[in-house]
């Protein structure tokens, strides 16, 4: 039976176990140039609704290092959802490809993707949720701190996607889950009960940084206007001003935090360039294991040795 990866909770606590272990022998055999083609002579075809430079060269490296090809697939190629029924894309890369990833603005467009494909879909991004940019990032934190027992991150900015992701990990890994956005940004309320009544972790709803960040171990942000708001960046500029990540939020949080960004990073908006660049920033390290996690994620849905 094909699997799809769309959130996080499609896989298990143990499977998130396996999944960090693959990543990291993975990343390991690449620093040794050590060849791991687990998916010889296999496609991925990459649906791209909204651009992003990470994105694309990450699948499409991590492909060619397990054997496998990437066919990029812009917007100029296809007219997903309008041009050409999404339902009739699926089946027709599923002819041709063993892989889809799928980076789109609905929601529902991934959904399905995943429906109607008879191979496994990757959501590489939606307006709703980032699952496998998660996925890097609690790896990225399991490297730097050895361990994630009593895990808080603080998210500092817009009750995005990408913090949607993160409360779909929470009800996988245990953490103190905490937001700080301005009124009216506040994440998705069902997401934020069913987190809670998963009763695994602890999440937490602010709107001044000052009051959640002391202890954290993680400083969480992501840009004030992503794509598809262009027109509200000017206003969202006014309005989250003052959730900037800059050294003093920093000094509140301790010497233990460190700073992380999904990136690309819009310096002297969300973050000042002392915090992106300075020793607890690990902003590189994250964007580098979106290779080689991903690399897993395919290699697990493939059923690859």
């Amino acid at each position: 039976m094909k699997r799809d990866f769309l959130h996080i909770t499609d896989f298990s606590k143990e499977e998130i176990d396996g999944l960090f272990e693959l990543s990291a022998r993975l990343k390991k055999e690449v620093k040794e140039g050590t060849p791991h083609h687990l998916l010889r002579e296999k496609t991925l075809a990459m649906i791209f609704q909204k651009p992003s430079a990470r994105t694309r060269v990450s699948f499409e490296t991590g492909m060619f290092q397990l054997g496998g090809h990437a066919l990029f697939l812009g917007p100029d190629n296809l007219g997903l959802g309008k041009r050409e029924a999404t339902r009739d894309l699926a089946r027709l890369f599923s002819r041709y490809n063993d892989l889809i990833m799928a980076r789109v603005f609905e929601h529902d467009h991934i959904l399905d993707l995943a429906k109607y494909a008879s191979v496994p879909v990757i959501n590489g991004l939606t307006d709703y949720n980032h699952p496998c940019q998660i996925m890097a990032d609690i790896f990225t934190v399991l490297e730097h701190r050895g361990h994630l027992d009593d895990l808080t991150l603080s998210f500092i900015g817009d009750g995005n996607n990408v913090f949607h992701s993160w409360m779909y990990l929470a009800q996988r890994l245990p953490m103190k889950l905490n937001l700080a956005c301005p009124e009216g940004y506040e994440p998705d309320e069902k997401l934020v009960e069913t987190t809670r009544l998963a009763g695994l972790s602890k999440v937490t709803v602010a709107h001044d940084p000052f009051d959640i960040v002391a202890g954290s171990d993680v400083i969480y942000t992501d840009v004030w206007a992503s794509m598809g708001q262009e027109e509200e960046a000017a206003d969202r500029a006014k309005v989250f001003q003052p959730f900037q990540v800059n050294s003093k939020l920093m000094k509140a949080a301790g010497e233990q935090a460190y700073f992380m960004h999904c990136l690309p990073a819009h310096r002297g908006d969300e973050v000042t360039d002392e915090v992106i660049d300075s020793h607890r920033s690990i902003v590189f390290d994250e964007a580098e294991n979106r290779m080689h996690v991903q690399k897993a994620i395919m290699v697990i849905l493939m059923g690859a040795p």
